[in-house]
């Protein structure tokens, strides 16, 4: 059995209906912050999150709160642009549910701006823009093709040939005449053999490309198209006269000293190949001797010069042995063997 005992209050209440305090859908949080706003005195702008934080409701139960508010028609919110083009939330708080279009009404009476303002601007239900000045002239439309106004000419790099005038080709047509009649007069000699690169020769510069990779670890990665086009190069330093010891160790020497990593070796051999030395001429026992290169600095006259090699190389030494490509290996005495083909030369025991 339970009691009531029941003294209204002389001052600071507020009239609330049943409906609100027994509602089924609301809890008890939505109607703490329901209650609260009904309870504000009249004029007051203090918006729900503020409310929630004074009855010390959560987050998430404001949330959740203010959402049951919305469905019951409780709580109504919109936003609207007010004077100088700023935006604005409007929220109508009411103490019975309203449809959309009855808070629609209400709120197109209620002023826009900051809590405490003074602002008596009315907002419109449906804010549509301005007029707007047009542009001068007529619309167009943008061009989309057709040629430039300015001649690129001098900007073309692969140009056609230009037209020869009736005076050019007269001259070219004397100039072909006499060289026929020199021609015809002077004796007949063999005709020069072009400077092309031999199938065999070629040939040879593509197995010299596939040993590229074993040179260095900077150089295992080439593009296989470029293997093409390296081959070619190639076959230049080879139809030169340039063994290929003496392409590798030219390879070897253009190798990054410190260590640095080699991000496209394909462009690096290619760089690397591009132009063709000639080659040293050979010191023969009769005649004046050729013009020796001055030794490098800190290095005597009669101490061979050796190809200058990474760091990761130095040390190292190409096997003798028989192997498909050149095999480096860093010795640990002075055998001239690595330790596969030392180990095939052992016999059996």
């Amino acid at each position: 059995m339970i009691y009531r005992h029941h003294i209204a209050p002389p001052r600071a209440f507020t009239q609330l209906s049943h409906e609100i305090i027994r509602h089924p859908r609301l809890t008890s949080d939505a109607v703490r912050l329901l209650t609260w706003q009904l309870s504000l005195p009249q004029g007051a702008r203090e918006p729900l999150s503020r409310t929630a934080e004074r009855a010390r409701i959560g987050g998430s139960a404001f949330t959740r709160a203010k959402r049951q508010l919305k469905d019951e028609g409780f709580v109504h919110e919109r936003r609207v642009q007010g004077p100088g083009g700023r935006w604005a939330t409007q929220q109508l708080v009411s103490s019975t549910p309203l449809s959309a279009a009855e808070a629609a009404k209400l709120l197109a009476r209620m002023p826009v701006g900051p809590a405490g303002g003074t602002i008596t601007e009315r907002v419109s239900p449906q804010l549509a823009p301005g007029a707007r000045i047009p542009a001068v002239g007529e619309p167009t439309t943008p061009p989309t093709d057709g040629h430039p106004k300015k001649d690129s000419w001098e900007n073309t790099s692969h140009r056609p040939p230009e037209p020869p005038s009736p005076a050019t080709e007269s001259e070219t047509e004397t100039a072909t005449a006499s060289a026929s009649a020199s021609a015809s007069a002077a004796p007949e000699t063999e005709p020069q053999p072009e400077t092309t690169t031999a199938p065999p020769l070629l040939e040879e510069a593509r197995a010299l490309v596939s040993t590229f990779p074993g040179l260095s670890p900077a150089l295992r990665h080439i593009p296989r198209a470029m293997h093409a086009e390296l081959a070619d190069l190639t076959a230049r330093w080879l139809a030169a006269g340039h063994p290929p010891t003496a392409v590798r160790l030219h390879i070897l020497r253009g190798l990054p000293d410190d260590g640095s990593t080699v991000h496209r070796p394909g462009g690096l051999l290619r760089y690397l190949l591009r132009d063709v030395p000639p080659v040293p001429p050979v010191p023969t026992g009769t005649g004046s001797a050729p013009e020796a290169t001055p030794p490098p600095r800190g290095a005597s006259p009669e101490q061979p010069l050796e190809p200058r090699l990474s760091p990761r190389l130095a040390g190292a030494r190409e096997c003798a042995g028989d192997h498909i490509q050149p095999t480096l290996f860093r010795p640990i005495t002075d055998e001239a063997l690595c330790r596969d083909c030392t180990a095939r030369s052992v016999p059996p025991k």
